[in-house]
This record gives structure tokens, sequence and C-alpha cells, in this order.
């Protein structure tokens, strides 16, 4: 081939290498790399006004809006009762001393197993310093869910922090209820009337077949209700839609199966009625019988 003729070839080579990369471009599109994440490698909610989403379900994380959730105690205790302490962090680390009250108190803590059972609602109390203590003793091993439910003096809204802290032990889970509209607790009978898909919660509660009628105010309210999804423990903060019955409005983020932590006073003590709900198209598996009902896994 002569020079003219090689450098022809040379140039239509060239436009034809060009015109595939300018079509792939257009297929594959602009480089979508996510931005790299936090140096500390958690994951903070933006707010909805700035993301455009709907903001992440409470208790999903250990730090959000500047505030973090610092454990002291590094382990619970299926002995005898020992106190449980932590910190809420600002952002220049120094602990959170100022709070603004909500439902009576200035933090509410959760503790649950991470298999939704050995739920506890509990009060610590806050010390100068900004360390939060309380008794805590829980029932059996496993890795437990502890949520810290405050608002920040001067924040304009509560959040819902997260940590998982162990109770050393041999771990032996246990199945998560089938849905049904009745519990029992202490004698009590507390019937549920409502389902997730309206978001409206009723309970009733009777003993002896007898409806209960002088249900003491409990955190400023009839009752107060907690809401954690299977899974990742989502909290949902539930709100009473009456002064005088025991209902509720909840709006669950996603499908799946709830737990139902119910809290009322009678007689001046408080109990928990648990419940089990579910989205429409999502059930939960049979409880295990014969080999495997013990717990055990077996490869």
């Amino acid at each position: 081939m002569n020079t003219t003729g090689r450098l022809t070839a040379y140039g239509i080579g060239l436009v034809l290498i060009f015109g595939v990369a300018a079509g792939a471009g257009r297929v594959i599109g602009p480089d979508q790399t996510p931005a790299p994440a936090s140096a500390h490698g958690e994951a903070h909610a933006e707010p909805a006004a700035e993301s455009g989403r709907q903001r992440v379900p409470g208790g999903l994380q250990i730090a959000q809006d500047g505030f973090r959730l610092s454990t002291v105690t590094t382990r619970l205790s299926t002995g005898g009762a020992q106190p449980f302490r932590f910190q809420v962090l600002a952002a220049d680390g120094t602990a959170v001393t100022e709070y603004t009250e909500n439902h009576e108190k200035d933090l509410h803590l959760i503790v649950v197993r991470r298999d939704m059972s050995g739920y506890q609602h509990v009060h610590p109390v806050l010390g100068a310093d900004g360390t939060w203590e309380v008794p805590l003793r829980v029932e059996t091993p496993g890795q437990y869910r502890v949520l810290a439910d405050f608002q920040p003096g001067g924040a304009a809204s509560s959040l819902t922090l997260g940590v998982d802290v162990p109770a050393p032990g041999d771990y032996q889970p246990v199945a998560l209820p089938q849905p049904a509209a009745t519990a029992s607790v202490d004698g009590y009978t507390v019937m549920l009337d409502g389902d997730l898909a309206s978001g409206a919660l009723g309970f009733s509660v009777s003993r002896g077949g007898q409806p209960v009628t002088d249900l003491e105010p409990y955190l400023g309210a009839r009752g107060h209700l907690v809401v954690l999804r299977e899974g990742d423990l989502a909290y949902l903060h539930v709100h009473p839609t009456s002064e005088t019955a025991l209902a509720f409005a909840a709006e669950v983020p996603s499908p799946g199966a709830y737990r139902l932590y119910l809290d009322f006073q009678h007689a001046g003590k408080v109990r928990t009625a648990e419940f089990t709900l579910t989205t429409a198209g999502v059930s939960l598996p049979a409880a295990p019988t014969g080999h495997d009902a013990d717990g055990h896994t077996h490869d």
C-alpha cells in the first residue's frame, strides 16, 4: 500500500474508534461512582428537604444530626442488675447535659434482643457530667439493641439513636410470634383492634372477663406504644390520638413484620402487652418443631 493509501486507512480507523467510544458513552452514561463514605463508616441521614427522600427510620443509626450515642458499659448482665451507663455526645465531642422533656421524661431507653424478645422500657438518671445511668438486667444471653429516644436542648425535634450491646452466654433465638389480636400479661387480657394499612391502632384491657376502666395515666397518656420492625429493629414514633382511650396512629415505612409493645399502668404497676402485625403480602414462617425446635441450627 502506498503512503496516501496508508494515511487514508488510518484516518478511517480513527473515525471508527471515536464513533464506537461515543456510542458506548451514550449507553453506559456518565460516571456514577458513589461519593466516598464517611471517614468513620457511619451512615448519616439527610434531611428530607435536602435529599428529596424520606428520612431513615429512628434507631438504625448510632449518630445523626451531629449527635452520637456512646456507651460506657460494653455488655449487659444476665445475673443481678448492673449499672448501664451511656452518653449522648454533641458534634464537638462533649456530653449533652440539657434535654427537652417528651412524654414526661428527658430520655426513654428501649432495650430489646435482636429476635425482638426481652423488651424493656426504662428511664435512666442523668448525671451532672452528662452520663446516663440505670440498673439493668436482661433475662437471656444474646445481642441486644439499645435505643435512646430523646430531644437535645435547643434541637427542633427528637432523635432515636441505637447501638448493639451483647449479653454474653449461650444464645438461643426464639421465633417471632404469629399475629394475634389478643395478648395476656399478669392476668390482664389486651385486645387489639386495627391494622398497619390504616395506621389506626386501638386497644382495650380486661381482667377476669371485666373491662378495666380505671387505667392510670402513664407518660402523659393512657398508655405508651413502641413499634419495631423485624430484621433491623427500626423504631417508629407512635402518637396517641385520644386522651381517654388506648388509641394510636402509626405509619410504617415499608412492608414487613412489626412487633408492638403497649405499656399501660393499673393499680400502680406498669405492664407490657406484646403483639405481632404484618403488612399485606407478608407472612411469618411457622415456628420450628421437632429436632430444630430448640433454636439450634445444623449445617
